[in-house]
């Protein structure tokens, strides 16, 4: 398959509907252009914010293993263990 598409005089291109329905493409994304050996490229970019970002503060802060420990085993209701 090859598509084509023309560089304004800004350097800028117009990404051809099939690829972008192909990469998942919506208006707004960015995308990334990566050479190797004599190959550029395209592909959506990757973001660089943090995926667990949006949970972090949803668990209580712990200072040991044992305090983990301790939270999952009253998540459980479990009984201590005995060392």
């Amino acid at each position: 398959m090859a598509l084509t598409s023309s560089v304004s005089s800004k350097g800028q291109v117009t990404i051809p509907q099939e690829v972008r329905v192909r990469l998942g493409l919506k208006e707004g994304d960015r995308v990334e252009f990566v050479v190797e050996g004599g190959q550029t490229i395209l592909r959506p970019a990757h973001s660089l914010k943090n995926p667990f970002e949006e949970y972090l503060g949803a668990f209580p802060h712990f200072k040991s293993r044992e305090e983990i420990n301790a939270w999952i085993r009253d998540l459980r209701d479990e009984e201590p263990e005995d060392k």
